[in-house]
């Protein structure tokens, strides 16, 4: 990417933040309800809510508010939570290792589960193997992600107790970790009950975000799968007398995955959003789950900084999938 590409791109990436600032500022001042008046308990006195008016800064103008608050998080300071009376960004980057574990395990899940039934269509294509594959894609992506959630609820904590359907980790271990990146920082210590316990309660929430997703990869590599084996290189590896599962592992899946590793990339910065209703779900010690507390107590500095670092984390993402498909394009690499 050349210096011009990115001062543009850099550029593009501060006007959509400030907009998106802008928009979530007025959009949740405008909804109906009062944060100060969930605070305080009934009978409070107009000087007890004038007073906590004035030290959240509800007293002042929506346009003064605004600028207060940019000033602030320019300088890192996302304000003070109402409801857990905590320092914004704290909390936040608190709760942000837990949402993109989960993420990252469930794009995990769908990009092999995809892959699996994509190579399985275009191997038995004509046949009804790629028929069962057709059905399947399309019952998953009609069923939304929180939907499975319940489903396997029901199936595995109710009907056959298998997985744990609440919390990140059993309290009884409480792991005393470096970072709040329990899953990794796990690994990477050899801390194998950890290790275990966290995929055990991650297993659910990642597989019902998951199974959507997966079935848009599956139904976008083997159409691409299906256009390449008709080329003229994957002719000559037949003439070869490889085998047909050798010929789309090793000539034409290498050279048709390419637009669905950027659409996981992509899909990746929806998956992140998904996670809102699947945390709260399974209880999971989320973003998602935050979030949605947030809305309900009316916390706007909590909800504005939430909705902030989402935004920043889709923006970052999209630079990162737009550099991938650069570095992997060899027309685009070498333009």
């Amino acid at each position: 990417m050349s210096l011009k590409s990115f001062s543009i791109r850099l550029a593009s990436m501060i006007v959509t933040l400030f907009g998106v600032a802008v928009v979530v500022f007025v959009v949740i001042r405008v909804a109906p309800g009062d944060p100060i008046a969930m605070m305080l308990p009934p009978g409070a006195s107009e000087a007890d809510i004038e007073r906590l008016r004035g030290l959240y800064g509800l007293d002042k103008t929506v346009v003064e508010q605004f600028f207060i608050w940019l000033g602030g998080v320019v300088q890192g300071d996302f304000g003070t939570s109402i409801s857990l009376r905590q320092d914004v960004l704290t909390i936040v980057l608190g709760r942000l290792p837990a949402t993109l574990e989960l993420a990252t395990m469930a794009l995990v899940i769908a990009c092999a589960l995809g892959l699996l039934l994509a190579v399985l269509g275009t191997r038995r294509r004509g046949r009804r193997a790629e028929a069962a594959v057709d059905l399947w894609n399309g019952m998953t992506l009609s069923i939304p992600d929180f939907l499975w959630g319940l489903i396997f609820i029901l199936l595995f904590a109710v009907a056959i107790p298998l997985f744990p359907v609440s919390g990140r980790i059993n309290p009884q271990l409480n792991p005393d970790y470096v970072t709040n990146f329990l899953l990794l920082e796990s690994i990477l210590r050899f801390d194998f009950a950890v290790t275990g316990n966290l995929l055990r309660h991650m297993a659910l929430p990642a597989l019902a975000l998951a199974l959507p997703l997966s079935a848009v990869i599956a139904q976008v590599l083997k159409q691409s799968l299906k256009e390449v084996m008709g080329l003229d290189y994957v002719m000559l590896a037949r003439a070869k007398g490889f085998s047909e599962f050798a010929v789309i592992w090793r000539e034409a899946l290498r050279n048709a995955i390419l637009p669905t590793l950027t659409l996981a990339g992509v899909q990746f910065t929806f998956l992140i959003g998904g996670t809102v209703i699947v945390e709260k779900l399974f209880s999971y010690e989320g973003l998602g789950n935050l979030a949605i507390d947030a809305v309900i107590n009316r916390d706007l500095p909590l909800i504005q900084g939430i909705v902030l670092v989402f935004a920043v984390l889709f923006i970052l993402i999209n630079l990162a999938v737009d550099l991938l498909y650069a570095t992997l394009n060899p027309r685009l690499r070498n333009g």
